[in-house]
């Protein structure tokens, strides 16, 4: 009666010495060296990261979807409204761009949203644990959340209200010329301002950390000056009543299209400067608390 005979061990593979780190084994003894190459991770990585996430996430489609439909739906449909209802002359001397502003005020929430969204929503799904395990530094997380969200901020404002203020100016044939200043703070200059208003949002959404929360801070710093100053009937707060009108984001907005709310307050580039140092203050306090708090 023959025996049966045992399966032979299979011979282990050679790994073959990998540019990978090596593990020393216990006593000196012979250990293993790992044949996946080790690359020190950088800004570029974490730019990629980010770049891949907002873009797979459907909600950014449907914000800037949302954002673009704002401003150049009612860009446009302001201008027609304008154009079938104005008579003769009633135009001269005016800016065709300047009808742009209604549709740039209203797709300012939008991007407020998105803007939030970027940073507080991986706070609620509990996404940032993963996250920062895969990066560990925390400031090149947020400061690659910040390129790639103004990039797009950005690029999507620029072409919106570049669209606009093409079909405007081809439109309003009995309004003046708009000078080439006019159109690079139409195009350009609002562009850039409102994607630092997201950026803003983006770390107070850092801050907060918390979605709902973070969009009411930020609806309200958009929204809330202006209503409270319209009720300021009393002498006695004619200076605050005076100060946010004219420092109010709606009418910040309005000097990109010269459609000023008073004729005192910031003017020409001002509110870019203005923006840019309240985004500055927001993204400093968001840097030390990220270091500080636990995610």
């Amino acid at each position: 009666m023959s025996t049966p005979q045992q399966p032979s061990p299979q011979a282990s593979p050679a790994w073959q010495a990998g540019p990978g780190p090596a593990y020393a084994a216990p006593g000196g003894a012979p250990g293993y060296t790992s044949p996946i190459p080790v690359v020190r991770t950088h800004l570029g990585n974490a730019i990629a990261s980010e770049w891949t996430k907002i873009r797979s996430v459907r909600s950014t489609m449907w914000t800037l979807g949302v954002f673009v439909l704002l401003v150049v739906g009612i860009g446009l449909l302001v201008a027609l409204l304008v154009d079938a209802n104005a008579s003769e002359g009633d135009l001269a001397g005016e800016s065709p761009l300047s009808f742009g502003f209604f549709g740039v005020l209203l797709g300012s929430m939008p991007i407020l949203t998105l803007g939030v969204l970027t940073t507080a929503s991986e706070y609620g799904t509990g996404m940032i644990r993963t996250t920062m395990v895969a990066c560990p530094s925390r400031g090149r997380v947020l400061t690659a959340k910040a390129i790639v969200f103004f990039a797009i901020a950005f690029v999507v404002t620029l072409v919106s209200t570049g669209f606009v203020a093409m079909v405007d100016a081809a439109l309003f044939t009995d309004a003046r010329d708009p000078s080439q200043s006019e159109w690079l703070k139409a195009t350009v200059g609002v562009s850039f301002y409102v994607a630092l208003l997201g950026l803003l949002a983006l770390a107070v959404g850092s801050i907060i950390r918390h979605s709902a929360g973070a969009i009411t801070i930020m609806i309200g710093l958009l929204l809330a000056p202006l209503v409270i100053a319209i009720f300021m009937f009393s002498e006695s707060l004619e200076g605050l009543r005076d100060a946010l009108f004219e420092y109010s984001i709606p009418s910040q907005l309005g000097v990109w299209y010269s459609a000023e709310l008073t004729e005192s307050g910031p003017s020409g580039w001002d509110p870019l400067w203005i923006a840019l140092g309240v985004t500055a203050a927001a993204f400093a306090a968001a840097f030390a608390l990220l270091e500080k708090r636990d995610v």
